[in-house]
């Protein structure tokens, strides 16, 4: 990622189209988060390039002041890998919606994920199709009752983390789209890893899928049923942060500090930098109910760079056989004339 030494102002990477989407559609707080989180990153908007699939999130390039490519269903993660190979000193972000970058573009989800490309996946969940009007994603609960599912839906829905982590991914943090303040520092925090980062934001459909996060995001549950995780600090949550998470074998569990003869020093110190992901996992996988939702930033680990790897490897063999253009390195090995 190349900064710049120049201070931007979130408009600066706004552009004067006006925004289309549904009033009250989360997308609208997602926009405006990633505006403040590329002003406060500090990347120029011409060294900056939001790349989408199809689907209600993925209009959001046009509102942007950046490069921007529409492209099409399924794709983008695809194309925004060719992208930054083709141009490395550029800042990529992928926008993808559950039904884009999960179903029709799961296989290239998760090789870019394995790959560890250096490009910004923000993965708007809201578990529905609101572009193609109210179909079941593959995020929506079994049993969730759809336009494509009369009766019910009889799967079981992907978990984006699950996929990262079996992807073996390095980076992965989840936001809600109520919460800016939240969203825009783990997108600011994604734009700084290098190597692929998955930063899923949960929002709302309000037209097709009203509501599907309230549990999580109506304010008078929300403390009690998420925690936001920052790197060495206490997993803390709770209304007056009375609850922590600490060690239940090779599990967790949240416990009322001071009670039960739990104190401060039991709750666990969150490390997202660690390589083992086992703890993240856990983390990841919590939904609220019995376990409450971890936002934030939950895994952020160093690793080989694709991208960086294939300069290395190019710059290598070039220099070994003396390569100086394709034509050159075509005619280095066995050639015949045909008559």
């Amino acid at each position: 990622m190349e900064q710049n030494t120049q201070q931007y102002a979130p408009s600066d990477f706004k552009n004067q189209s006006p925004v289309r989407w549904c009033p009250g559609c989360g997308d609208h707080a997602i926009l405006n988060s990633l505006h403040k989180a590329m002003a406060a990153v500090g990347v120029a908007p011409h060294k900056t390039a939001v790349i989408s699939g199809i689907g209600c999130s993925s209009r959001l390039p046009y509102y942007m002041g950046t490069y921007g490519f529409h492209t099409i269903h399924g794709r983008a993660a695809a194309i925004a890998t060719g992208f930054k190979l083709a141009n490395p000193q550029m800042t990529v972000w992928q926008i993808s919606g559950d039904g884009d970058g999960l179903a029709i573009g799961g296989n290239h989800f998760i090789h870019a994920v394995r790959r560890n490309i250096d490009i910004n996946i923000m993965l708007l969940n809201n578990k529905i199709y609101g572009l193609t009007k109210g179909q079941y994603s593959p995020t929506s609960d079994r049993g969730f009752v759809s336009k494509s599912s009369p009766y019910g839906t009889t799967e079981d829905p992907f978990i984006p983390a699950e996929l990262v982590f079996g992807a073996r991914g390095n980076f992965f943090a989840r936001a809600i789209d109520v919460e800016l303040e939240v969203t825009r520092s783990v997108l600011a925090a994604a734009a700084r890893h290098k190597g692929t980062s998955v930063c899923e934001i949960l929002q709302n459909c309000v037209i097709y899928n009203n509501g599907i996060h309230s549990y999580i995001t109506d304010k008078e549950q929300r403390a009690n049923r998420t925690i936001h995780l920052v790197h060495g600090e206490k997993m803390l949550f709770g209304t007056e942060k009375q609850f922590g998470l600490v060690r239940d074998g090779f599990l967790v569990k949240a416990v009322t500090v001071g009670q039960d003869g739990y104190t401060i020093d039991d709750v666990l110190v969150h490390d997202a930098h660690t390589p083992s992901n086992f703890l993240h996992q856990q983390l990841a996988m919590m939904d609220g109910h019995d376990l409450p939702l971890a936002i934030g930033v939950i895994r952020d680990v160093d690793a080989p760079v694709y991208n960086e790897e294939v300069d290395n490897q190019v710059a290598t063999v070039r220099a070994a056989k003396g390569f100086d253009n394709l034509r050159s390195m075509i005619l280095a090995g066995e050639t015949w004339e045909v008559k």
